[in-house]
């Protein structure tokens, strides 16, 4: 797994060169030659030396990783359009039903998170249900180019099965690549900008990360996160993050949280995945900042994308909310493939 990691960076060597066209001077997040986080753009860790460690370390001994999988009731999704609902389907996956509409976060459905069939992380637990039992869509958001956020096959397979209305939202950037697959109802959003679906406003939203598809388009395409709200519910999911003050830029402008969707793993080393990906801990914190009624912690327990156990983001969530006094029923996590109901 440590040298196919290695070789996988390696070959990350296609997607040309284009010139940088989203420059705007009265916009810092939007420089002369890339995009750039709102509080925090110091240099990233050096991701050789964290390779360097794992070769050279002896790895600690992980329990197997067997989690339950539950089977989703996947003909009450397709029929329900009054209900709301949010289904986990494994990593930053996820199926939200508001006010009518299906809409699909950053949809996996691949085995690898990455641009070859055969090399990078694998899936380590099954699908809860095929591609092909996915409700009838409105909506697909992504908030990111990373692999194990935009996969291509998932969003092409999505783009045939569903009627030419299904809308998909990216960040800045992404909108010529799902063109260049084919992909044509496509818009992408600068940060805090909207489009209004039926009764749902969608508002991309800042977070402290970073992107990357090849070796020579880092930063080239914008990240965020992903607020949607309806007559009568608030969902924020936070995308891919680090810790920053954006998540009380977010709920100063937005108020309280109904639902969070924030990442809870793919958070160790601490020296190389912080300012990308906060811990359990830097979650909670997110938690408070927003507000939030409930919040689900999602990127975990999918694929081994870092060194903690598979396991460990729900034992290290739990200690955090005992920390900071947090009600454990106000921060979950989800089995794959549960469906919560929500009550507004």
């Amino acid at each position: 797994m440590k040298w196919s990691i290695i070789a996988l960076a390696g070959i990350l060597v296609f997607s040309g060169c284009q010139s940088f066209k989203y420059y705007d001077p009265n916009k810092p997040h939007r420089g002369r030659t890339q995009f750039y986080n709102n509080y925090d753009n110091s240099p990233k860790a050096s991701f050789w030396k964290w390779q360097w460690e794992r070769l050279t370390s002896k790895a600690p001994t992980e329990p197997p990783f067997q989690p339950e999988v539950l089977k989703t009731d996947t003909a009450y999704l397709r029929r329900n359009r009054t209900d709301s609902t949010l289904t986990w389907i494994g990593h930053a996956t996820a199926l939200l039903q508001m006010e009518g509409l299906n809409i699909l976060i950053d949809p996996v459905f691949s085995d690898r998170v990455s641009p070859l069939s055969f090399l990078g992380p694998k899936r380590q637990v099954a699908l809860p249900f095929p591609i092909a039992e996915l409700p009838p869509l409105d909506v697909v958001v992504i908030s990111h180019g990373h692999y194990d956020h935009l996969d291509l096959a998932t969003v092409k397979t999505l783009a045939k099965q569903n009627d030419k209305a299904l809308l998909f939202l990216v960040p800045l950037g992404l909108e010529a690549l799902l063109r260049s697959e084919g992909i044509a109802n496509v818009k992408e959003l600068d940060w805090w900008q909207n489009v209004k679906i039926k009764n749902v406003t969608v508002t991309f939203t800042p977070a402290q990360h970073w992107s990357q598809r090849s070796l020579w388009d880092g930063n080239k395409t914008l990240w965020g996160g992903w607020y949607l709200q309806g007559p009568s519910l608030k969902v924020l999911y936070s995308g891919d993050t680090g810790y920053s003050k954006d998540f009380l830029d977010i709920y100063n402008r937005f108020g309280a949280m109904d639902i969070s969707l924030i990442p809870v793993g793919a958070y160790e080393p601490k020296w190389f995945m912080g300012k990308q990906h906060v811990d359990p801990e830097g979650a909670a914190q997110i938690h408070l900042d927003l507000r939030s009624k409930l919040s689900i912690g999602v990127h975990w327990g999918t694929f081994r994308l870092s060194d903690e156990a598979m396991a460990a983001p729900p034992e290290e969530l739990k200690k955090a909310l005992q920390k900071m006094n947090i009600e454990p029923e106000a921060f979950r996590v989800l089995k794959h493939g549960e469906v919560l109901h929500i009550k507004k």
